[in-house]
């Protein structure tokens, strides 16, 4: 069964750019299917703040290839209340989860 378009978080991010023995299988394999990642501006942030302060110039430049070739969604208002009604309903389900 093929993996399902996902929207990548910052900590699944950071493990495929590590490239980390555990998810490398699956990153090529959804690579495969889809072409691209897809991940939001606010990853896209965490994931630079982190570059820049460690001065990571050469992986900074990498993470602006992987950019340019993924799908960077943008904060907007749709996306601000669609998250404000996962976070209800999972707060009525007692199941928070937490903000990143």
């Amino acid at each position: 069964m093929a993996p399902a378009k996902a929207l990548l978080d910052t900590s699944i991010l950071s493990a495929i750019m590590k490239g980390i023995p555990g998810v490398m299988p699956r990153t090529r394999a959804y690579l495969a299917e889809h072409g691209a990642f897809s991940f939001s501006a606010i990853t896209r942030y965490e994931i630079l703040r982190g570059l820049k302060a460690k001065n990571a110039i050469a992986q900074s430049a990498a993470f602006d290839r992987l950019c340019a070739a993924s799908e960077v969604l943008p904060l907007t208002d749709e996306v601000i209340v669609k998250a404000a009604e996962v976070y209800a309903d999972l707060k009525k389900l007692g199941a928070l989860i937490g903000e990143r």
